[in-house]
């Protein structure tokens, strides 16, 4: 059995949560809280295996829940099931130290996927969610010295000999936009101009 908590302070998703999951006999729902604080006193005396949390409570986040009771519950994961689908809001969620994040309006055979995904070691998320994480984490291209992907290209046009006039017109940027990338070159490479850049970054 896979004991789950629900902290939800809307009463009819709160019902619906708790439909959605007596459907299937492999959960139990020890725990039903309306608010962050009934939960910050109750959870700790019944720890659940899984801790089913709304971000927007009215007392204290679900992000703040989490952070503050994380450490008395060492062996609860938490999924977020909200509406709130801002990119803040899931590293938050994820930071505190959610382990799974569906929203709202997902279909009970969904709900329970996640569920059990998440007790056996995965991390559920719907695929909108998914799509910010990878978006959260992507970084831009850069190499050794910290150049971005348009520096790079800057560097690759100056490297062939082309004026900021060229490389502008090449790159569809205004000149001074090009001057204003010549400099943070030079500044993350150490250099004092466009001769010793390219030396340098040729010979890295």
């Amino acid at each position: 059995m896979i004991s789950i908590s629900i902290i939800e302070d809307h009463e009819n998703y709160r019902n619906s949560l708790v439909q959605a999951l007596n459907q299937n006999d492999l959960f139990t729902i020890t725990g039903i809280y309306n608010s962050a604080e009934e939960a910050l006193t109750l959870l700790p005396l019944s720890p659940p295996d899984i801790a089913i949390v709304d971000i927007q409570l009215e007392d204290l986040s679900g992000i703040e829940l989490i952070q503050q009771v994380r450490n008395k519950l060492p062996n609860t994961q938490f999924l977020m099931c909200t509406s709130f689908q801002n990119s803040e809001n899931i590293f938050n969620a994820l930071k505190a130290g959610a382990s799974g994040y569906i929203v709202k309006g997902s279909s009970a055979q969904e709900i329970q996927n996640a569920v059990k995904e998440l007790h056996e070691g995965g991390s559920p998320m719907s695929p909108y969610i998914a799509r910010k994480v990878i978006s959260l984490y992507h970084k831009p291209e850069a190499n050794d010295f910290g150049l971005s992907k348009r520096e790079l290209e800057v560097l690759n046009l100056l490297s062939k000999g082309l004026l900021y006039k060229e490389i502008s017109d090449q790159l569809n940027i205004s000149a001074n936009t090009v001057k204003n990338h010549c400099k943070n070159i030079y500044k993350r490479l150490h250099v004092q101009n466009k001769i010793e850049a390219l030396n340098k970054f040729n010979n890295h």
